[in-house]
């Protein structure tokens, strides 16, 4: 058992019925699960293989490694090749033993598992296509007493892998949980491994910062090397706090209001969002009472609205994004309104920064109400933050979960700001290069 590292070896010596294994991507999982797999077949522990991954190139590796396992224990195999194996078209790499078994790496379809007895293995379950389907179709195996295998680097918090990890760690599901990171496979000598000779701790402690110069991207390493699945390693405001800020029938005629109302409004002209938010301060509370999306609207058309929302008599103070095509809008509003009550403020990265952080302390402290929307909560927790490699922070959108850029929680952050709660000025470019700081002068008790 030499050709394997400790964590390898962990998992060959678990036999249970069904084990997941969180992982790193390069640290010889396939390899490893390939060995047990041709092991399986030596001893007859089950007649045959089921064998998927996301991709071909990984089913054609996986083969691979099972023919040079095959060698090492000197048996009898076939490589066939790819076959067609059942009357429904199927079509596998199968590699039959002498003894009548055999291992069969499939696609990820669905259907490949139905009517199929042996042993199950899913790897990189995390990035198939259907994997509920996939799994209701694999799962039955067990009932006849066959082990199944779930190995998988990370693919975010939406899919099935990671909510099964979810149900692992709070107990529902009584599986093995295999976790090892790149810092725990380098403890057990990766690096000495691609290195080809045993290194010192501060050469192990080089190699990963290489790994990680050469990967480039903060979210990827987190994801791919550190089993961190991205949103939650990068979502600004996760789904427990902003589902704690939800409430219903919040939203009401701005006519209503009674308590000074803030304005915040994220600017767009086509593909995304103009979103309009309203807040009334009650005590140390903001609520959202007024809420608009202008889609796809004409600038007339949304300078009606702005102007009949900023024209209630409580309102108080407005911040518009004044960056690109918001500029002539928000310097309209400064005009009608005056610059004392509306702030013209241009994005960058120091400026959504400040607003971002502004927003998030609203929600750390429990003072903020947004409307109960699945739109706006996906919108909310699409904000990642993202911390480069010289330590500066960027705010990005994970845009298969938003069908904007954010717009919603920038027009929210606006409003917050808006509100002249946050301490300290913020750093920002406004419509006549007054300091920012200014705005907040006669509203220190608000």
């Amino acid at each position: 058992m030499s050709y394997f590292m400790q964590y390898q070896l962990d998992w060959l010596k678990d036999d249970s019925p069904i084990k997941l294994w969180e992982k790193s991507r390069q640290i010889g999982a396939t390899y490893t699960q390939a060995y047990e797999d041709v092991r399986d077949c030596v001893k007859r522990a089950v007649p045959a293989v089921w064998f998927s991954s996301a991709d071909l190139t990984a089913s054609l590796e996986y083969i691979k490694y099972c023919v040079n396992w095959a060698r090492v224990f000197n048996i009898v195999t076939k490589n066939v090749g790819e076959i067609v194996i059942d009357d429904t078209g199927i079509k596998a790499f199968t590699l039959e033993f002498a003894n009548g078994a055999e291992i069969h790496a499939l696609s990820s379809s669905p259907t490949n598992f139905r009517s199929k007895k042996g042993k199950i293995v899913l790897d990189e379950f995390a990035f198939h296509e259907n994997a509920d389907e996939l799994w209701k179709a694999a799962f039955p195996v067990s009932t006849w007493g066959f082990p199944i295998r779930i190995l998988s680097t990370h693919n975010g918090k939406t899919c099935k892998y990671y909510r099964f990890i979810e149900e692992i760690n709070n107990g529902s599901l009584p599986w093995s949980h295999h976790k090892v990171d790149i810092y725990d496979a380098v403890k057990c000598g990766l690096a000495d491994k691609v290195s080809g000779r045993q290194l010192t701790d501060e050469e192990r402690q080089e190699w990963i910062a290489e790994q990680r110069k050469l990967c480039g991207d903060d979210t990827a390493w987190k994801q791919e090397y550190e089993c961190v699945p991205v949103d939650e390693a990068t979502a600004f405001l996760t789904y427990e706090e902003i589902a704690a800020a939800e409430s219903e029938d919040i939203l009401t005629s701005i006519a209503d209001i009674q308590n000074d109302f803030f304005v915040g409004m994220d600017i767009a002209r086509k593909k995304h969002l103009s979103v309009i938010w309203g807040m009334e301060k009650v005590g140390s509370q903001v609520i959202t009472r007024f809420y608009r999306e202008l889609q796809d609207m004409k600038f007339d058309q949304q300078r009606e609205i702005l102007f009949s929302v900023l024209s209630h008599r409580r309102m108080r103070r407005a911040a518009i994004d004044a960056t690109g095509l918001g500029m002539q809008l928000a310097e309209e509003a400064q005009s009608k309104f005056g610059k004392m009550r509306v702030e013209a403020i241009t994005f960058t990265p120091k400026s959504k920064e400040e607003l971002a952080f502004g927003i998030k302390r609203r929600f750390d402290d429990n003072s903020i109400s947004i409307p109960k929307s699945f739109e706006i909560r996906e919108d909310f927790h699409s904000v990642r933050k993202i911390i480069g490699l010289s330590g500066n922070i960027r705010f990005d959108v994970n845009q298969s979960n938003t069908d904007g850029h954010a717009d919603r929680f920038w027009a929210a952050a606006l409003c917050c700001y808006a509100v002249g709660n946050d301490k300290g000025a913020i750093n920002i470019s406004t419509g006549n290069r007054r300091k920012s700081s200014s705005i907040a002068r006669g509203y220190d008790n608000e």
